[in-house]
């Protein structure tokens, strides 16, 4: 019988690292914010929803998909306030139906012995060639969509389109290469989001929150490295 992915409290399985990196995470995100009075309950929020998928994501676990949902449509919002149009279209439009299908995926490939892992898989040229390809055509249409809507910072903006599809779309396909996508998106927003936050200094809780992601990011892939090793064992 097939082995399916079920989902319970996934909190139970942070080790003693990720609960460290998860409540630094938080800190971070949220007391410099809540200090300044600087940062909306919008904007804290999604902070903080966004620190916890990533740690669950990081584990493999269809959780950290479920809130990257919210996520989306939250950031999607915040986007909109300052007329990040590329954002908004991206995580709305893109990055929040790719994590439902990715969601969907990783339900249907548990790893052995774990349900609650998904099963990470290797991508051949092939595959890797059809990646390119969609992400390519997929940021030259986004950039001329963008283009028509006066988007602000469009270069930037078209950049985290290509980045942002690149990540959603290798988390589809369970490769660990998901996390350096996410990691590469997460530097052209930490970019973004400080040109923003010289206008609006509310939004440098939105840079320290791409920060925090990028640090999660990184270690979500040497987290995907190591147990695809071990996968591999079973």
């Amino acid at each position: 019988m097939k082995q399916h992915t079920t989902i319970r409290n996934p909190f139970t399985s942070l080790n003693r690292f990720e609960w460290g990196l998860f409540l630094v995470s938080l800190f971070v995100v949220t007391v410099p914010s809540l200090i300044s009075g600087s940062a909306s309950l919008l904007t804290i929020s999604n902070s903080i929803i966004g620190v916890t998928a990533l740690i669950f994501l990081a584990k493999g676990d269809v959780f950290g998909q479920l809130l990257v949902v919210l996520f989306s449509v939250f950031y999607g919002i915040i986007s909109l306030q300052t007329h990040y149009y590329g954002e908004m279209i991206t995580y709305m439009g893109m990055t929040a139906p790719m994590a439902i299908a990715s969601a969907i995926s990783w339900l249907k490939h548990p790893a052995k012995g774990d349900g609650h892992e998904v099963e990470i898989a290797h991508l051949n040229k092939k595959i890797w060639g059809q990646v390119i390809l969609f992400t390519v055509v997929v940021t030259s249409i986004f950039y001329f969509i963008l283009k028509a809507l006066h988007t602000a910072q469009l270069p930037i903006s078209t950049l985290s389109v290509a980045t942002s599809f690149f990540a959603v779309y290798l988390t589809f396909l369970r490769s660990p290469f998901y996390a350096l996508g996410y990691a590469a998106n997460d530097l052209v927003l930490i970019a973004l989001w400080i040109l923003a936050s010289i206008k609006n200094p509310s939004y440098l809780s939105t840079v320290l929150c791409f920060v925090m992601f990028l640090i999660n990011d990184l270690y979500g892939f040497y987290s995907w490295q190591k147990r695809k090793k071990l996968q591999a064992k079973k």
